[in-house]
């Protein structure tokens, strides 16, 4: 019998675009890296269905329902085997799908070809250039005899594709779901100017993203990601996060509690003073450059950390990024001839400066929790039924209930989503009484909390 380890993504270099590749059934309507790994990615999918009980739970609820009938969906995410149980199940409940990856680096290869086998028309391999990512998004947005009428998106790429290159195709669109905070941002920037012809569900701002999917999930990847690519002992290590949003919470809650001294950077006083509250100093960058070990950005924003920032770390530190984009450290400007890149391992870089300092770069300053290590599946499953369920909401919606705006999921949808997941820890919810729901003015099935309400961590 074979046996399998690794990522077939090592094995040979030919682009997939040169292959000529089908399945079993003769079915030849993707890219992938090796159709023949498709076995072992069933493998994977299964060990994720397993702890994704909320989409499983939804998939048994609604499959006799069918409420994507009819509904052509273009997606764009990370592909994993986590959303590779959110695609079969939108299959399941009826809708057709065309993917691509939202990032060069985190999908894996093996899924990719299982989902293909299973005559799925996906189009990513672990690795693309820029060019190929293009590319495979076209092959899904522009393709003959099929229309999308949906877009299920993950940093806005899909999106901005279709609308600049599809205008036409962009306007038949009946609504957009996005998960993430450069996507939500982009879509806010569309509907400002005038120039979001869609509705678009913005599910990253919904509670049970923010607080499951960014805290939670980051709380427990990033020791993953950096235990994976480096074996760093936490314990004593100087800590710089920049950015005390959710994910930077989670990141500094997970590091402190292995003996790190966690500092962080902020521009917000309301999360700096949370930092402050939960034990660590708010510094600035400057001030604390050349004593930290590891650095993490998680900000959502660009050039947080600089040339002059990296030309001062201390010999061995660890820079990677927690935030969505590649924005965060300017890795370009380590792309000159005085610097010397070395490869350690896969996703792994030593950047050697003319004096032998080196600094450890992880995932070339991408999403390191998803481009070297894996994300808790359960945490997924949460952020996955939400963005089914908004699809479903969306698709169905009367004409006129949605406008060419930007909305958050309803509280009601994300009440279900957690009800969905929590059969798994045996717990039991209480109801209230007729008198007690009488008493704090609410309906006695939810929602239970107005939506100016924050589930504060």
């Amino acid at each position: 019998s074979a046996s399998y380890t690794g990522s077939s993504s090592e094995e040979d270099d030919i682009n997939p675009r040169e292959k000529q590749q089908k399945t079993p059934k003769g079915f030849t309507d993707f890219c992938v890296k090796n159709i023949d790994h498709a076995a072992f990615g069933r493998r994977e999918i299964e060990i994720a269905e397993q702890e994704m009980p909320g989409l499983m739970a939804l998939r048994r609820r609604a499959e006799s329902d069918k409420p994507l009938s009819g509904a052509k969906i273009i997606g764009c995410t990370h592909i994993t085997a986590q959303t590779a149980v959110l695609i079969e199940t939108l299959i399941s409940l009826g809708a057709s799908i065309r993917w691509a990856a939202c990032n060069i680096y985190s999908t894996q290869n093996e899924v990719a070809a299982a989902l293909a086998e299973n005559s799925q028309p996906i189009f990513a391999w672990k690795g693309e250039n820029e060019e190929d990512f293009w590319w495979c998004i076209d092959k899904c947005v522009n393709a003959e005899g099929w229309q999308p009428n949906m877009i299920l998106d993950d940093g806005g790429d899909a999106t901005h594709l279709m609308l600049k290159k599809y205008p036409a195709m962009f306007n038949m669109i009946k609504g957009i779901v996005e998960e993430s905070v450069t996507g939500v941002h982009r879509l806010y920037q569309l509907s400002k100017s005038g120039k979001l012809s869609v509705p678009a569900m913005n599910v990253n701002d919904s509670v049970t993203k923010t607080k499951f999917d960014n805290l939670y999930s980051c709380r427990e990847s990033i020791l993953d990601a950096l235990k994976r690519t480096t074996d760093v002992m936490f314990g004593g290590k100087q800590v710089l996060i920049c950015g005390y949003g959710e994910v930077g919470k989670g990141c500094g809650a997970a590091l402190k509690g292995l003996g790190a001294i966690v500092m962080v950077t902020e521009i917000d006083p309301i999360c700096a003073l949370q930092a402050c509250m939960d034990g660590f100093r708010v510094v600035k960058l400057d001030e604390v450059i050349r004593q930290i070990d590891i650095l993490i950005t998680c900000t959502g924003n660009k050039n947080v950390v600089n040339r002059q920032h990296l030309d001062r770390l201390k010999n061995g530190c660890i820079v990677c990024n927690m935030g969505h984009s590649n924005t965060e450290i300017d890795v370009t400007s380590l792309r000159t001839p005085e610097l010397t890149w070395e490869k350690v391992r896969s996703q792994v870089d030593h950047i050697i400066w003319p004096d032998g300092k080196r600094i450890i770069m992880l995932a070339e300053g991408r999403l390191v929790n998803l481009s070297c290590s894996s994300v808790p599946s359960f945490v997924v499953s949460i952020t996955a039924t939400t963005q089914a369920l908004a699809l479903i909401e969306l698709f169905n919606a009367p004409q006129g209930r949605y406008k060419q705006d930007v909305y958050l999921l309803p509280k009601k949808m994300d009440e279900y989503v957690a009800s969905l997941h929590l059969p798994t820890f045996d717990a039991h919810l209480t109801e209230l009484s007729d008198d007690q729901a009488k008493y704090l003015g609410l309906n006695k099935a939810g929602p239970f909390k107005p939506n100016y309400y924050r589930y504060v961590s």
